[in-house]
């Protein structure tokens, strides 16, 4: 089977040299999108990371493929009818790093509870005072957990670990980790007014879109703090800013946006004006979060330590070795 393998470099691509023997494997560090996609029109499985763009277009462009490996948990950036119309298997990773990105969250909070960033930034100046830095505890407080999957739940365990009181929502509540853990379920209206930290991490649909949009955060007791690590889509990121501005929320901790940005040059910000108009406010929004004090953002990295990276690898091996034996697993669609 001739497997091309998108968005790799170094270490990475030494796991899959367990399927050299049998299979013919090509590596890429670029994404696969429309622009590059007639170039692999002989491959028979591809595996991705979540910037590679598997719309019909690209699918289509594929005449051979049989099998997509998603190095991914989501799979929102994949074409699913399309795939199940062209009889292509798609498989993901369901879990590899439960603990990985529930420790982010902390390392998010962290920075905005003890104000780490401006402490860090001020003693490199040169200043060792404290003046202005007063944070809060996180002991005593009240988390509020939205979606109680793999993630959620370990979210919960480690605020549990440091004191806190934890609320929860979910459309489908585990009873018996309810009650193991020690946290109570309740609506997510009651969760937004009573929780001193929200936590987001529930998958991107369409029922979930915009879950935190104005309303919600005016709903949101005040000192209240957002945490996202899930989807950039569950937030809307205008409201967020408006939310930070009127001091409806203190502070914000995200690893992930909506329009996550390539941008990185003013030349390039002014070009996307033009070239990508109908995501502007989304990118103007992005930017001034970007250089609000209050709000902490990381590059969608909190999934990336080297445990959780070589999880996805090794499950994704499997995958692809399960697929050309004809027994796939871990299957999406």
């Amino acid at each position: 089977m001739k497997i091309h393998v998108f968005e790799t470099e170094g270490w990475e691509r030494e796991p899959f040299a367990a399927l050299a023997d049998e299979h013919e494997l090509s590596f890429f560090h670029t994404p696969l999108t429309p622009a590059n996609a007639a170039e692999h029109t002989d491959a028979e499985a591809i595996t991705t990371f979540i910037y590679s763009s598997l719309g019909a277009d690209v699918l289509d462009a594929l005449p051979a493929l049989r099998a997509v490996a998603s190095r991914s948990t989501g799979v929102d950036h994949i074409d699913l009818e399309r795939c199940r119309e062209r009889g292509i298997t798609v498989c993901n990773v369901p879990t590899y790093g439960s603990n990985t990105v529930a420790e982010h969250v902390f390392g998010l909070l962290l920075m905005i509870s003890h104000r780490l960033e401006e402490a860090v930034q001020r003693t490199r100046s040169g200043r060792f005072d404290s003046h202005g830095l007063q944070g809060f505890d996180l002991k005593g407080k009240r988390m509020g957990v939205v979606g109680t999957g793999d993630i959620g739940l370990e979210t919960i365990r480690i605020a549990r670990g440091f004191g806190m009181d934890v609320l929860a929502f979910d459309v489908a509540p585990n009873a018996d980790a309810a009650q193991r853990l020690g946290f109570e379920y309740v609506s997510l209206d009651e969760l937004l007014a009573r929780a001193d930290v929200i936590s987001l991490h529930v998958p991107d649909t369409p029922a979930t879109r915009h879950m935190i949009d104005r309303r919600q955060f005016e709903r949101m007791k005040p000192g209240a703090v957002l945490i996202n690590t899930a989807r950039g889509s569950l937030v809307n990121t205008q409201a967020l800013a408006r939310a930070l501005a009127e001091q409806q929320i203190a502070a914000a901790g995200l690893d992930v946006l909506p329009e996550e940005p390539t941008i990185r040059e003013e030349a390039e910000l002014l070009r996307s004006v033009y070239e990508q108009h109908h995501h502007l406010e989304h990118l103007l929004a992005n930017e001034v979060l970007a250089h609000l004090r209050n709000v902490i953002i990381t590059p969608h990295s909190a999934f990336n330590t080297r445990e959780a990276v070589a999880r996805i690898l090794d499950t994704t091996v499997e995958n692809l070795r399960a697929c050309a034996a004809g027994e796939p697993k871990n299957v999406v669609t």
